[in-house]
């Protein structure tokens, strides 16, 4: 049977211009940089081009291990586990095999697929499957059936076959993006058991609070959190509820340095209608409205002695009595704990109980400072910058190589919190000058400052800075401007100094002071 309608001898100025209008939109998908919105980009115009009414995209590394990329469009759940079968045996095996494009009016009646028990279950018909790449093929595009009448013709055929050979090299250069992604990443082999695409990072610090995470979500155990102010405690308490058996169930949080000593127990427990003069009716506390579910202690260490006698009473029982109360109630309730405090140390110091101690951090995982995770910095910089902007409808900015290194070069005293806010602050700013990238002086407020001279610092970020600038130009000036020399005396790379001179925006000063030392 003929698999193919015929083209026509000569191309009318339609094709023409679509074969130009098909080469614009190549070239534009060559600018797509991540994996996902490539595939979703390829399989609509491709989808486009042919006319066909379901389309499937499929690629991946034949060296590696590992799920492939894939995406459908037009196929329901039956519709694309019946696809994804065929890459094992059916069409898209001949296509991957071969190498080779199939094209069948009908599979269910073509000599070649018509035995098949799925092709023949799902009454597929005109098919055409394209491979994506040189030989291995990095996967295929295939189409099923048609919105217009007639099956897909030869020039359908050539179309797709150009497209899918385009796709091969494009799709190899964004693979190779992934796999250095995945071996940079130290924390990817984490993700894949545990949900946390709210926390930003790839560092092994990082990588190692992941893994701590994703061995005790599940585990229906209480939980220490220890770390500096700003470095995302809450955040990592919300993944390890999230990725619990309580995930369906409230997370409550209470943040302990807030609470008034007369309230305390009342905000845990709860009261009683009349325990007091401003109790007109019951009020539920937090351990009720967590029932279930996990309740969040932020700054633990905060709690005075006779509260954190009641909160391990109820740790150990799971009962409570409301303020004002005689009647005992129970509550299911996971504790998280966190403190930027060394509880160890309140405990030596007898501030805090140390069976209550013991009972929280039955788990601990402490959480690195920034510092401590600089190579997370420009993810995190990048995800604020885009937050800030979709937040508040603002065209899309981004940070500048310069203001860049200006972030990787601060101390941040405050963690991600004090990185967020920097950012955010420097998109208004950057937004507000009419600019599409934030830069060095959109970050910091620094002012004009000399050698002798101190900054009017408003943070501990600032003074900082300028004291790593003035000291930076202090060292080149002693040793002649010579980055080589200046290297050795900081113990830095030739390149960091040379990064530190772009992120301090240096170059104009040096050079004015290098020709005032000839003169």
């Amino acid at each position: 049977m003929p698999d193919l309608e015929p083209a026509s001898r000569e191309e009318s100025p339609a094709d023409i211009l679509g074969e130009r209008d098909l080469y614009r939109q190549l070239l534009q998908l060559g600018t797509v940089r991540e994996m996902v919105p490539f595939l979703k980009d390829a399989l609509d115009l491709t989808v486009a081009i042919s006319g066909a009414r379901r389309g499937y995209i499929e690629v991946g590394d034949p060296e590696r291990e590992g799920e492939p990329f894939w995406l459908a469009k037009g196929c329901s759940d039956d519709d694309v586990a019946t696809i994804r079968e065929a890459f094992s045996k059916g069409i898209i095996a001949a296509a991957v095999a071969s190498g080779q494009t199939i094209v069948t009016v009908s599979a269910g009646t073509d000599p070649r697929f018509a035995g098949r028990a799925s092709v023949k279950a799902n009454a597929i018909g005109q098919v055409l499957c394209a491979p994506i790449g040189q030989s291995p093929p990095l996967g295929v595009i295939y189409l099923q059936d048609r919105d217009q009448p007639g099956p897909f013709s030869r020039s359908d055929k050539e179309r797709v076959e150009i497209f899918a050979k385009h796709l091969g090299t494009l799709a190899d250069r964004l693979l190779l993006k992934e796999k250095i992604i995945a071996e940079t990443d130290l924390t990817q082999p984490h993700r894949k058991l545990l949900r946390a695409n709210s926390i930003i990072g790839k560092s092994a610090a990082l990588a190692k609070v992941l893994r701590d995470a994703g061995r005790i979500a599940q585990l229906d155990i209480d939980v220490l959190l220890t770390g500096p102010n700003g470095s995302g405690k809450t955040q990592l308490a919300q993944v390890i509820h999230e990725n619990s058996a309580r995930a369906s169930a409230p997370f409550v949080e209470i943040n302990c340095s807030t609470l008034l000593p007369e309230l305390a127990y009342q905000e845990l427990f709860g009261a009683e209608k009349g325990a007091h003069s401003t109790a007109t009716q019951a009020i539920q506390g937090k351990v009720a409205a967590a029932n279930g579910g996990t309740l969040f202690l932020d700054e633990v260490g905060e709690l005075r002695s006779d509260v954190q006698a009641k909160l391990l009473n109820f740790l150990q029982s799971k009962e409570y009595r409301p303020h004002g109360g005689n009647k005992v109630h129970k509550a299911d309730v996971r504790i998280i704990a966190a403190t930027n405090a060394n509880l160890k140390q309140l405990v030596a110091e007898e501030q805090f109980r140390s069976d209550l101690y013991y009972r929280l951090s039955v788990f601990p995982i402490r959480i690195p400072s920034l510092s401590e995770r600089k190579e997370d910095i420009p993810l995190l910089a990048a995800f604020f910058c885009e937050k800030t902007c979709e937040k508040h409808n603002f065209p899309m900015v981004k940070l500048s190589r310069g203001a860049g290194l200006a972030l990787l070069s601060a101390p941040w005293a405050g963690n991600i919190r004090e990185l967020e806010h920097v950012v955010q602050r420097g998109v208004v700013h950057a937004v507000s000058d009419g600019l599409d990238e934030v830069e060095v002086h959109h970050l910091f407020d620094e002012g004009q400052t000399t050698e002798t001279s101190t900054p009017p610092a408003r943070t501990w970020a600032s003074a900082t800075r300028e004291f790593q600038r003035l000291f930076l130009l202090k060292t080149l000036e002693e040793n002649d401007w010579k980055i080589t020399r200046v290297a050795d005396v900081l113990d830095l790379a030739r390149a960091h100094v040379y990064n530190l001179i772009d992120a301090f925006q240096l170059a104009g000063e040096i050079k004015a002071r290098k020709e005032k030392k000839k003169a």
